[in-house]
């Protein structure tokens, strides 16, 4: 048993090396991005909720290896780096995004970027009000709207607007309206596409309006196979995958593609992109074995439920110590390990996994 339990951790240590390596041997390759805005939930979120009055904080154990073991929050709802902070160190930024929230973002420093996330966040400014203060998507791109306009007051309208327009934009949103919808089966189907077609018609309005700020370069993460997160495995009380929930997603995401084509083409000078987030973990949750996983259902920061779904990751939640032997951090995120594969999808995936063009070839655009 041992043996094999080595052999399992000596498959994941290399496997992930290879990626380390792939990822260094395309960074020379890159062109420089000036700045990176980051929009959506807590999958981007780097602490702007630590500002608000709300339950949803992602508080230690979060960040754990973040913050090298020190008992320090980071910010983030995995174990230590998302998908954007990846993507981020990949383009060559040497500091991450920070929070818009942060008295410390202010001066030369949104010159790089700002990250408007936060956790509990979605399309509908109703969504995650049920944790308390959060900051919707509307209220997101108000704050960049602000930032906008201290980027022109420091460098000037012309310099400002080829920044913005040279900047790269993710959003991950979405995912908290699926969840809230997937609770109430008592809906028809026609009522649960009526849901959808609000919320994309609601996105619409909303990257027009990062468009109308000058933003042109916009990555947009598709939902995720939700029914597979511990939290929806352990709401239904099943083993496997939440197939109406996921049914849900794929509805949306069908949705959500063809939005994002349509913005392109209609929409000068502009390009979105379609981050398949649900057809990258699918990938990975039925093969995680190859990718050096043991453990492709339950979280790896655990209070209560089978598979560890039913509380988030708090301050008295039990670590599992094999942190790279998970998918999922916690009921909701992946670990870092995940997300150092979705992002090498990303970033040079092929257009299974993001379309049209992947994000370094967004960046060199």
């Amino acid at each position: 048993m041992g043996t094999m339990l080595n052999m399992s951790t000596i498959i994941s240590a290399i496997f992930y090396q290879i990626l380390v390596i792939q990822l260094l041997l395309n960074m020379c390759s890159a062109k420089e991005v000036p700045a990176i805005f980051a929009f959506g939930d807590s999958l981007f979120e780097v602490g702007n909720n630590f500002y608000l009055d709300t339950l949803a904080k992602p508080t230690f154990p979060n960040g754990i290896d973040f913050t090298k073991g020190k008992r320090r929050a980071s910010g983030r709802y995995t174990n230590a780096r998302t998908i954007l902070d990846i993507i981020e160190e990949e383009l060559g930024f040497t500091n991450y995004t920070p929070p818009y929230l942060s008295p410390q973002t202010t001066g030369d420093v949104i010159l790089k970027g700002v990250n408007y996330a936060s956790s509990g966040s979605g399309i509908f400014n109703s969504t995650g009000s049920k944790f308390g203060d959060h900051i919707c998507m509307d209220e997101q791109i108000n704050n960049f709207a602000k930032s906008r306009q201290d980027i022109v007051s420091k460098i000037g309208a012309a310099a400002a607007r080829k920044l913005l327009r040279d900047a790269l934009y993710f959003i991950a949103v979405g995912a908290n309206d699926i969840i809230l919808l997937s609770s109430n089966v008592s809906l028809s189907h026609v009522e649960n596409i009526k849901y959808l077609d609000n919320m994309i018609s609601k996105f619409k309005s909303q990257l027009m309006s990062v468009y109308n700020l000058d933003a042109r370069k916009i990555a947009v993460t598709s939902a995720a196979p939700l029914g597979c997160i511990p939290f929806e495995r352990d709401k239904f009380s099943i083993d496997d995958c939440v197939p109406h929930v996921n049914e849900l997603v794929k509805l949306y995401n069908v949705r959500l593609k063809i939005l994002l084509s349509e913005l392109t083409k209609h929409l000068a000078g502009s390009i979105f992109i379609y981050m398949n987030s649900y057809t990258t973990l699918e990938d990975v949750l039925q093969n995680y074995k190859s990718y050096g996983f043991t453990n492709a259902d339950s979280a790896c920061c655990r209070v209560y439920g089978k598979h560890g779904g039913k509380l988030p990751c708090i301050f008295f939640a039990r670590v599992c110590p094999n942190r790279t032997q998970y998918v999922f951090w916690d009921a909701y995120h992946p670990t870092e390990k995940t997300n150092f594969i979705l992002a090498k999808h990303a970033l040079d995936g092929s257009r299974q996994y993001i379309s049209p063009i992947n994000i370094r070839q967004l960046a060199n655009s």
